[in-house]
């Protein structure tokens, strides 16, 4: 479990905080999603859950133990994949074999699977890879590490649109129980297949936190004419189709599929009337 408790951090003693008596509980086994407009903190939240950069007050503790102490076993079961990131001037195999005694549970099967779906060589030289091509390859050792608590930022960007649905297979293939990925992005129609919980960060807080078992139960995302947006109708944009709508589900409604987009519209905007 990752738990931070009422952390607060600014980049400079006279900056505004990003996050000001925060706290946040993530647990095993789940995918969540962690979104927000620009500037609301998501990438500085994972550096700090990573323990690269630390509160100046407050705690985040990974299995209770303070990730700001750098321990290794702490570290042994985190990896981190930024969104922006350099490689070495080698081949993929002798990166692999330069890193890999770091991460005792280190899996050649899973790295195998991934390379293979991401149509990446391992003889491949990193520095000569494209910049989808190095985050494919990031990703790959990332997974392979196979550490319980696995950290993304923005994975998405830069890949194509068939590496999109290959990240989505190699994420869905590659999870357990034992792993919890926390993926920071903008690119929601990317991931909201893959994401049993919703995390949205505005200004040092968290408008929502809730499973998407619990948002499907409780609200349904479906396409509306003009003339049925009745009362339950929490919040619509139009669209091309008609109005895209977020509604609270009555006990005849079919249970609908997660709309993250729509979703995250509605909560931000309600935010800001409020």
């Amino acid at each position: 479990m990752i738990e931070v408790q009422n952390i607060t951090f600014s980049y400079s003693s006279k900056g505004t905080p990003v996050f000001d008596n925060f706290c946040l509980q993530l647990e095993q086994n789940k995918v969540y999603g962690l979104l927000g407009e620009n500037g609301t903190g998501k990438s500085t939240l994972l550096y700090l859950m990573m323990g690269l950069l630390r509160p100046n007050k407050g705690h985040i503790t990974v299995e209770k133990v303070d990730v700001s102490r750098r321990k290794r076993t702490t570290l042994q079961q985190m990896y981190i994949v930024p969104e922006e990131f350099d490689l070495p001037q080698m081949r993929f195999t002798d990166y692999v074999e330069t890193y890999r005694p770091f991460y005792p549970a280190f899996s050649d099967d899973i790295l195998r699977r991934c390379t293979e779906e991401f149509h990446l060589p391992l003889d491949a030289r990193l520095d000569q890879l494209s910049m989808g091509d190095k985050k494919k390859a990031l990703m790959s050792f990332a997974l392979a590490t196979n550490v319980p608590y696995l950290l993304m930022d923005e994975p998405t960007n830069g890949l194509d649109v068939p590496s999109k649905k290959q990240f989505r297979k190699v994420i869905a293939t590659t999870m357990t129980e034992e792993r919890t990925l926390i993926i920071a992005t903008h690119q929601l129609h990317d991931v909201e297949a893959l994401l049993d919980h919703v995390l949205i960060l505005q200004r040092s807080q968290l408008l929502l936190n809730a499973s998407v078992a619990e948002l499907c139960e409780k609200y349904t995302f479906d396409v509306r004419p003009e003339d049925d947006l009745t009362d339950e109708v929490l919040y619509t944009e139009r669209t091309p189709q008609g109005n895209a709508t977020l509604s609270l589900r009555q006990p005849n409604d079919e249970e609908t599929s997660l709309n993250l987009e729509l979703l995250f519209n509605a909560v931000t905007s309600i935010n800001n009337q409020n």
